[in-house]
């Protein structure tokens, strides 16, 4: 059991995923100096109107991209490893709490399922990039995160994914979740097709 600072925000952040932050109050930019100086990590936990959710993922400052002369800071930020809040814990301007991390109930990963999502996720890069999506590491343990990580999902989404205890159940989840972004594109382009068409029509 470790304590941590806690970085509560509207987004999930999965293992191995790339996003940027900006670090605009005091408190979290006390909280990223410290990182930073100590060479921490700190858990980045979803909160929304229902509260913060107790499972979350260590964040490691991967790069600083700006520092303002007020203090504001955009960073870039890897997801490393989940975990769960034990107990909230008091002391600091920044929220921390005890964690313990998050371990997956083993087993080798269906792969029917991993056929599956990798099918879905190329057929939905395809579609919305228009081109190859890169290949990913079909070997990889932590392949469902992987491909997740390269699409835009909603939050409550990815959470219910990070919570999840086998790669098996992610692997379902996010083909479910491909498949359905998927149809949605399709059914964006249909309706811009048909609305290209009635304005030739109308000239």
């Amino acid at each position: 059991m470790v304590e941590i600072g806690l970085f509560p925000l509207g987004i999930v952040l999965l293992p191995t995923e790339l996003v940027p932050l900006q670090i605009f109050e005091d408190r979290y930019q006390e909280l990223i100096g410290e990182c930073l100086e100590l060479d921490r990590e700190f858990g980045l936990v979803y909160q929304d109107e229902d509260g913060i959710r107790d499972t979350g993922t260590r964040a490691r400052v991967t790069e600083v991209l700006e520092r303002l002369e007020d203090g504001r800071l955009n960073i870039a930020v890897e997801g490393t490893e989940r975990f769960r809040v034990t107990k909230v814990t008091r002391g600091r301007s920044f929220l921390t709490a005890e964690v313990e991390p998050v371990d997956d109930e083993w087993s080798e990963p269906d792969p029917d399922a991993v056929a599956r999502a990798l099918a879905s996720y190329r057929a939905l890069a395809a579609a919305a990039a228009e081109t190859e999506p890169d290949e990913p590491d079909e070997s990889s343990p932590q392949l469902a995160f992987e491909l997740a990580a390269n699409v835009e999902l909603a939050p409550e989404s990815k959470q219910q994914l990070l919570e999840l205890r086998t790669e098996t159940e992610r692997l379902v989840l996010v083909a479910d979740l491909f498949d359905a972004a998927l149809a949605t594109v399709i059914a964006v382009r249909e309706l811009e097709q048909r609305a290209r068409t009635n304005g030739s029509r109308l000239s």
